[in-house]
Protein backbone atom coordinates (compact mmCIF):
# COMPACT_ATOMS: atom_id res chain seq x y z
CA UNK A 1 0.00 0.00 0.00
CA UNK A 2 1.54 3.67 -0.98
CA UNK A 3 1.38 6.43 0.99
CA UNK A 4 -0.59 8.45 -1.18
CA UNK A 5 -3.11 6.92 -3.77
CA UNK A 6 -4.94 9.99 -5.12
CA UNK A 7 -4.01 13.78 -5.14
CA UNK A 8 -3.29 15.94 -1.63
CA UNK A 9 -2.81 19.09 -0.64
CA UNK A 10 0.98 20.11 0.17
CA UNK A 11 2.17 19.82 3.39
CA UNK A 12 3.49 23.11 4.63
CA UNK A 13 7.26 23.10 5.88
CA UNK A 14 9.21 25.76 7.70
CA UNK A 15 10.91 27.32 5.25
CA UNK A 16 13.40 28.96 7.48
CA UNK A 17 14.61 25.47 7.89
CA UNK A 18 16.41 22.54 5.99
CA UNK A 19 13.53 20.38 4.55
CA UNK A 20 15.31 17.20 4.57
CA UNK A 21 15.15 16.84 8.20
CA UNK A 22 11.28 18.20 8.66
CA UNK A 23 10.29 15.68 6.46
CA UNK A 24 12.49 12.87 8.23
CA UNK A 25 11.20 13.99 11.74
CA UNK A 26 7.37 14.04 10.27
CA UNK A 27 7.82 10.50 8.58
CA UNK A 28 9.74 9.17 11.99
CA UNK A 29 6.45 10.40 14.23
CA UNK A 30 3.84 9.12 11.69
CA UNK A 31 5.75 5.39 11.78
CA UNK A 32 5.99 5.42 15.57
CA UNK A 33 2.70 6.26 15.48
CA UNK A 34 1.73 3.60 13.28
CA UNK A 35 0.19 5.92 11.43
CA UNK A 36 2.19 4.34 8.94
CA UNK A 37 2.31 0.53 9.71
CA UNK A 38 5.13 -2.08 8.90
CA UNK A 39 5.25 -2.82 5.15
CA UNK A 40 3.74 0.52 3.98
CA UNK A 41 5.81 1.74 0.68
CA UNK A 42 6.98 4.73 0.89
CA UNK A 43 6.85 6.73 -3.05
CA UNK A 44 9.24 9.32 -3.37
CA UNK A 45 7.61 10.77 -6.15
CA UNK A 46 4.82 11.18 -3.88
CA UNK A 47 6.34 12.08 -0.80
CA UNK A 48 8.00 15.02 -2.93
CA UNK A 49 4.69 16.21 -4.24
CA UNK A 50 3.11 15.82 -0.60
CA UNK A 51 5.73 18.16 0.79
CA UNK A 52 5.90 20.54 -2.60
CA UNK A 53 9.67 19.26 -3.05
CA UNK A 54 11.87 18.17 -5.38
CA UNK A 55 13.00 14.46 -4.34
CA UNK A 56 16.10 15.03 -3.26
CA UNK A 57 15.29 16.43 0.63
CA UNK A 58 12.91 13.41 0.20
CA UNK A 59 15.42 10.69 -0.71
CA UNK A 60 17.88 12.51 2.25
CA UNK A 61 15.33 11.60 4.95
CA UNK A 62 14.34 8.27 4.15
CA UNK A 63 18.45 7.59 4.69
CA UNK A 64 18.34 8.97 7.58
CA UNK A 65 15.45 6.79 8.73
CA UNK A 66 16.76 3.83 7.42
CA UNK A 67 19.48 4.20 9.29
CA UNK A 68 17.55 4.38 12.40
CA UNK A 69 16.15 0.94 10.54
CA UNK A 70 12.74 2.32 10.28
CA UNK A 71 12.70 1.69 6.81
CA UNK A 72 14.16 -0.69 4.40
CA UNK A 73 15.24 0.82 1.25
CA UNK A 74 15.60 -1.54 -1.71
CA UNK A 75 17.12 0.27 -4.53
CA UNK A 76 15.53 0.93 -8.07
CA UNK A 77 12.55 -0.72 -6.69
CA UNK A 78 10.89 0.17 -3.09
CA UNK A 79 11.29 2.03 0.62
CA UNK A 80 9.06 -0.04 2.78
CA UNK A 81 8.35 1.08 6.54
CA UNK A 82 10.20 -1.93 8.45
CA UNK A 83 8.83 -4.70 10.64
CA UNK A 84 9.23 -4.23 14.06
CA UNK A 85 12.47 -5.79 15.35
CA UNK A 86 12.38 -7.57 18.71
CA UNK A 87 16.47 -7.73 18.86
CA UNK A 88 16.55 -3.80 18.16
CA UNK A 89 13.88 -3.47 20.55
CA UNK A 90 15.67 -5.52 23.10
CA UNK A 91 19.28 -3.39 22.40
CA UNK A 92 17.39 -0.39 22.55
CA UNK A 93 15.51 -1.39 26.16
CA UNK A 94 19.31 -2.81 27.70
CA UNK A 95 20.64 0.72 26.83
CA UNK A 96 18.02 2.17 28.19
CA UNK A 97 17.96 0.80 31.45
CA UNK A 98 21.59 1.07 31.77
CA UNK A 99 21.34 4.44 31.61
CA UNK A 100 18.10 5.33 33.22
CA UNK A 101 19.06 3.04 35.99
CA UNK A 102 21.96 5.16 36.53
CA UNK A 103 19.68 8.74 36.07
CA UNK A 104 17.06 7.56 39.21
CA UNK A 105 20.03 6.01 41.90
CA UNK A 106 22.00 9.67 41.16
CA UNK A 107 17.93 11.67 41.77
CA UNK A 108 17.66 9.36 44.51
CA UNK A 109 20.38 10.58 46.20
CA UNK A 110 19.73 14.52 45.68
CA UNK A 111 16.07 14.24 46.03
CA UNK A 112 15.10 17.67 45.12
CA UNK A 113 11.71 19.21 46.09
CA UNK A 114 11.55 20.92 42.74
CA UNK A 115 12.42 18.11 40.78
CA UNK A 116 9.83 15.97 42.67
CA UNK A 117 7.28 18.69 42.07
CA UNK A 118 7.67 18.88 38.37
CA UNK A 119 7.47 15.26 37.91
CA UNK A 120 4.61 14.47 39.72
CA UNK A 121 2.87 17.83 37.61
CA UNK A 122 3.77 15.80 34.80
CA UNK A 123 1.99 12.40 36.15
CA UNK A 124 -1.11 14.64 37.34
CA UNK A 125 -1.18 15.66 33.71
CA UNK A 126 -0.81 12.16 32.24
CA UNK A 127 -4.11 11.26 34.21
CA UNK A 128 -6.28 13.45 32.10
CA UNK A 129 -4.98 11.06 29.27
CA UNK A 130 -5.64 8.11 30.38
CA UNK A 131 -8.77 6.71 27.90
CA UNK A 132 -6.64 5.13 24.87
CA UNK A 133 -8.24 7.13 22.12
CA UNK A 134 -5.75 9.75 24.01
CA UNK A 135 -2.23 7.28 23.44
CA UNK A 136 -1.03 10.15 21.48
CA UNK A 137 -0.59 12.69 24.12
CA UNK A 138 -0.38 10.15 26.72
CA UNK A 139 2.79 8.91 25.20
CA UNK A 140 3.92 12.55 24.91
CA UNK A 141 3.80 13.23 28.58
CA UNK A 142 5.54 9.88 29.01
CA UNK A 143 8.32 11.12 27.13
CA UNK A 144 8.36 14.26 28.92
CA UNK A 145 8.29 12.75 32.69
CA UNK A 146 11.49 10.84 31.39
CA UNK A 147 13.21 13.71 29.56
CA UNK A 148 13.06 15.93 32.68
CA UNK A 149 14.49 13.08 34.70
CA UNK A 150 17.48 12.83 32.57
CA UNK A 151 17.36 16.68 32.37
CA UNK A 152 17.95 16.88 36.18
CA UNK A 153 20.73 14.26 35.89
CA UNK A 154 22.45 16.83 33.64
CA UNK A 155 22.73 14.22 30.79
CA UNK A 156 20.07 15.51 28.39
CA UNK A 157 22.32 14.21 25.29
CA UNK A 158 22.06 10.58 27.02
CA UNK A 159 17.96 11.24 26.21
CA UNK A 160 18.74 12.29 22.81
CA UNK A 161 20.34 9.40 22.07
CA UNK A 162 18.20 6.90 23.79
CA UNK A 163 15.34 8.27 21.62
CA UNK A 164 17.20 8.28 18.49
CA UNK A 165 17.63 4.52 18.95
CA UNK A 166 14.28 3.28 20.23
CA UNK A 167 12.07 3.38 16.98
CA UNK A 168 11.35 -0.50 17.39
CA UNK A 169 10.72 -0.76 21.01
CA UNK A 170 8.77 2.71 21.21
CA UNK A 171 6.66 0.68 18.00
CA UNK A 172 5.85 -2.08 20.48
CA UNK A 173 4.77 0.44 23.22
CA UNK A 174 2.33 1.61 20.68
CA UNK A 175 0.99 -1.40 20.23
CA UNK A 176 0.79 -1.82 23.94
CA UNK A 177 -0.40 1.38 25.41
CA UNK A 178 -4.40 0.89 24.27
CA UNK A 179 -4.34 -2.74 26.15
CA UNK A 180 -6.40 -1.99 28.91
CA UNK A 181 -5.31 -0.67 31.97
CA UNK A 182 -1.77 0.03 30.27
CA UNK A 183 -1.83 3.94 30.73
CA UNK A 184 -3.27 3.30 34.38
CA UNK A 185 0.08 1.08 34.96
CA UNK A 186 2.74 3.56 33.35
CA UNK A 187 1.20 6.30 36.20
CA UNK A 188 1.47 3.88 38.97
CA UNK A 189 5.04 2.91 37.71
CA UNK A 190 5.82 6.82 38.00
CA UNK A 191 4.71 7.08 41.21
CA UNK A 192 6.24 4.55 42.58
CA UNK A 193 9.70 6.73 40.88
CA UNK A 194 8.96 9.80 41.95
CA UNK A 195 8.09 8.20 45.47
CA UNK A 196 11.53 6.56 46.25
CA UNK A 197 13.44 9.86 44.51
CA UNK A 198 11.51 11.81 46.98
CA UNK A 199 12.41 9.36 49.72
CA UNK A 200 16.02 9.26 48.88
CA UNK A 201 15.62 5.60 48.53
CA UNK A 202 18.09 4.87 45.83
CA UNK A 203 17.21 0.60 46.31
CA UNK A 204 13.24 1.53 45.66
CA UNK A 205 14.21 3.73 42.77
CA UNK A 206 16.19 1.09 41.31
CA UNK A 207 13.60 -1.70 41.54
CA UNK A 208 10.30 0.82 40.67
CA UNK A 209 12.25 1.52 37.15
CA UNK A 210 13.52 -1.85 36.41
CA UNK A 211 9.57 -2.65 36.73
CA UNK A 212 8.66 0.45 34.75
CA UNK A 213 10.86 -0.99 32.05
CA UNK A 214 9.98 -4.51 31.48
CA UNK A 215 6.07 -4.15 31.42
CA UNK A 216 5.73 -3.78 27.44
CA UNK A 217 8.84 -6.71 26.58
CA UNK A 218 7.16 -9.09 28.90
CA UNK A 219 3.95 -8.55 26.75
CA UNK A 220 5.43 -9.75 23.17
CA UNK A 221 3.98 -12.62 22.71
CA UNK A 222 0.42 -11.41 23.13
CA UNK A 223 1.08 -8.52 20.94
CA UNK A 224 2.65 -11.04 18.10
CA UNK A 225 -0.14 -12.75 18.32
CA UNK A 226 -2.23 -9.66 17.88
CA UNK A 227 -0.31 -8.22 15.27
CA UNK A 228 1.57 -10.96 13.49
CA UNK A 229 3.02 -9.51 10.40
CA UNK A 230 4.23 -6.47 12.38
CA UNK A 231 7.02 -8.42 14.37
CA UNK A 232 10.32 -9.92 13.34
CA UNK A 233 12.79 -11.85 15.55
CA UNK A 234 15.75 -10.30 13.39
Amino acid sequence: MKIVDTPRPVHRLDRSRHAAPQVFERLREMILSLELTPGTVLSRSELATRYGLSQTPVRDALIKLGEEGLVDIFPQHATVVSQISVASALQAHFLRRSIELEVVRTLAREHKASLVARLRATIAEQEEYLDPADVEQFSLLDHAFHRQMYEAAGVPQLWDLVRRLSGHIDRLRRLHLPVEGKTKAVVRDHREIVDAIEKGDIEAADAALRKHLSGTLNQIDEIRTSHPTYLTDH
